[in-house]
């Protein structure tokens, strides 16, 4: 046992202790690598994640294919325009004489019937020039013309016997012809001039008729643009009173057809329609003229398509805008796909196609065991939205694919898989 020493005191023990701290020692050198070996772990990284990826797709992914039957119905090819409803025949009633409007006898939506006075024009001018012409009319210088010639007549008679016997010159018997010549001449002047007044007679009393404004046509009122005390002048340009219908119960749809569209439209295709007024109920009418005429408006070129539909109800009122629809080809009960179908193709869309005539060879892919199988057809009419089957091997129920698309088994377990609840 060892025992403490005084101070002062060396004691000599056994070796020194040992530090803990270990010494530091010399980095090692920082090892160089080349760049291309850098660049050819990055390339074989890159594979190898494609090369997983369509591991991943072709093993665990399950394509998904959506369907639509063949069915049986109607194939209707159809072109759409907007036309505004009018009445088959609008008389405009306007006034051939200036004047102010002495009263009013027709309104909107009134049923007038033909020669029924509608509006009168202030009369009193014009029978004023009738009561002048009557006056001009009068005969009393065709009356003195007239004894004037039988009194030149009876002096030629008795000169004419009176130079048989030399008892006068024949120079007075020449101006007993002159005098009587005259006299014929001017009864002839006066015919004339009676004819001349006469018309202008009849000219002032077809003015003074002309101030009853009265309707040419049985119709009903549509427009009335004027009113008692105001003016009218029929000076330049005929001033427009009335607008009449002649009958609102057949009306017609003015419809605007693109050039790209009106080569399809003839004479009795049918026409399906709606109007604002009635947005639930269909109206039907058939087309009745295709107009030569174009309407080129901001270099947009279309063509009238008259519309002719039967208006019992008085449902359509002229001016309504109508949204049409032109049946320009129709097959009815026929065996029938979805065009979608038509352009399907494994892995891919085909070219889309429209089947503008009959007889055209195109193919539709069937799911038959959960896989698609071709089935060439031949098609008919195509609307767009269905296609007719002319001949195929195809049959009512079958399910033809439109698209396909492909999903991976860990999203369809993530989809399918129980929800975690919080």
């Amino acid at each position: 046992m060892n025992k403490p020493m005084g101070p002062g005191v060396a004691r000599s023990e056994g070796p020194a202790p040992v530090s803990l701290v270990p010494k530091p020692q010399a980095a090692p050198a920082r090892s160089r690598r080349k760049p291309w070996a850098v660049g050819g772990v990055l390339a074989l990284v890159v594979i190898a994640g494609i090369g997983a990826a369509w591991w991943f797709f072709n093993t665990n992914g399950r394509m998904q294919y959506a369907t639509a039957p063949v069915t049986r119905g109607p194939v209707t090819r159809t072109v759409t325009a907007t036309g505004t409803v009018n009445p088959v025949l609008t008389i405009i009633i306007g006034s051939y004489v200036s004047g102010v409007i002495q009263e009013i006898n027709c309104d909107y939506n009134t049923q007038v019937k033909k020669g029924q006075a509608c509006a009168k024009i202030d009369p009193r001018p014009y029978q004023t020039v009738v009561d002048q012409n009557k006056a001009n009319l009068a005969q009393a210088q065709l009356a003195k013309d007239q004894a004037n010639l039988d009194y030149a007549q009876l002096n030629y008679d008795r000169n004419a016997r009176l130079a048989k016997t030399n008892a006068i010159s024949k120079d007075a018997l020449d101006n007993s012809k002159n005098a009587l010549d005259q006299a014929q001449a001017q009864i002839g002047v006066d015919q004339a001039a009676i004819v001349q007044r006469q018309a202008q007679l009849e000219a002032a009393e077809v003015n003074l008729g002309y101030t009853n404004i009265v309707s040419p046509v049985d119709g009903t009122v549509v427009s009335r643009n004027v009113t008692v005390g105001q003016t009218v002048a029929a000076s330049f340009q005929t001033p427009t009173l009335f607008l009449i219908a002649t009958d609102l119960t057949k009306m017609q749809v003015d419809t605007n057809v693109s050039e790209s569209d009106i080569g399809g439209i003839k004479d009795g295709d049918k026409v399906f329609f709606t109007v604002d007024a009635f947005p639930k109920r269909t109206f039907q009418g058939a087309v009745s003229q295709v107009r030569q005429s174009p309407q080129n408006i901001q270099n947009v070129v279309t063509y009238d398509v008259v519309v002719s539909v039967d208006n019992n109800d008085l449902s359509l009122k002229p001016g309504m805008t109508a949204a049409s629809r032109i049946v320009t080809a129709e097959r009815k009960d026929v065996l029938r796909v979805p065009s979608q179908a038509l352009r399907y193709a494994p892995g891919g869309l085909k070219g889309a196609t429209r089947n503008a005539t009959p007889g055209n060879q195109s193919a539709v892919y069937v799911l038959r065991d959960g896989k698609p199988a071709r089935v060439a057809v031949t098609v008919g009419l195509d609307d767009d939205s269905h296609a007719e089957i002319v001949k195929g091997d195809l049959q009512v129920g079958d399910r033809v694919i439109t698209t396909e698309q492909r999903n991976s088994a860990a999203t369809t377990r993530q989809a399918t898989g129980p929800r975690l609840r919080l």
